[in-house]
């Protein structure tokens, strides 16, 4: 029923239908947005992705495959994007770093009701505490549920890194995790 309401928007994206395109976003934010606010770190370079990611999928739509699943090619649209915004940050931080030290600032959670929907706030912390290669395999793979092959055509990288990364972020998780009180442990299992 809903890959089939999806189906429909696409095909009236596919015409031009700005309605459609309106209904897409309203059916698909929440789930990009929270997989942006993990994978980008400040609230205003989130809502730049997230801007980037819809502007790409309306211009993009006539390269969608109809017979590859929709949030396959979504998700896709979304890393790519993170991707660049990446590379953006670090040429610009190349350019400012001569005029001043970099700091980075704390994570602001702006929307706990969207970030914390289904997830305790201890896992997202330490997933923030991965490195940006970690913590974009970590969501893709559990948050995402993708295999490690998917994944591997998703990030357009090796079988073999993404099961290291995936293996090195499982253990930095549990290192930042492990020394939680018991009562605490049972909240998060629930995840």
């Amino acid at each position: 029923m809903q890959s089939e309401y999806m189906f429909q928007l696409l095909k009236q994206m596919k015409d031009g239908d700005q309605q459609a395109f309106h209904a897409m976003y309203d059916a698909t934010y929440q789930d990009v947005y929270r997989t942006v606010s993990f994978l980008v770190d400040h609230p205003q370079d989130r809502e730049d992705v997230m801007n980037e990611i819809y502007m790409q999928m309306w211009t993009s739509l006539a390269n969608y495959d109809t017979n590859r699943p929709f949030h396959f090619w979504l998700h896709g649209l979304v890393i790519r994007q993170v991707q660049r915004f990446r590379v953006k940050r670090w040429r610009r931080f190349r350019i400012f770093e001569r005029i001043r030290a970099f700091a980075r600032e704390e994570s602001h959670w702006d929307q706990p009701s969207v970030l914390m929907d289904g997830t305790n706030q201890m896992i997202s912390q330490a997933i923030h505490k991965l490195t940006d290669k970690q913590r974009t395999v970590i969501i893709l793979r559990f948050f995402h549920d993708y295999t490690l092959e998917e994944i591997a055509t998703l990030l357009d990288i090796p079988l073999g890194t993404v099961k290291s990364r995936c293996h090195a972020g499982i253990q930095a998780l549990r290192k930042n995790i492990w020394n939680l009180p018991p009562e605490r442990m049972e909240k998060i299992n629930d995840y």
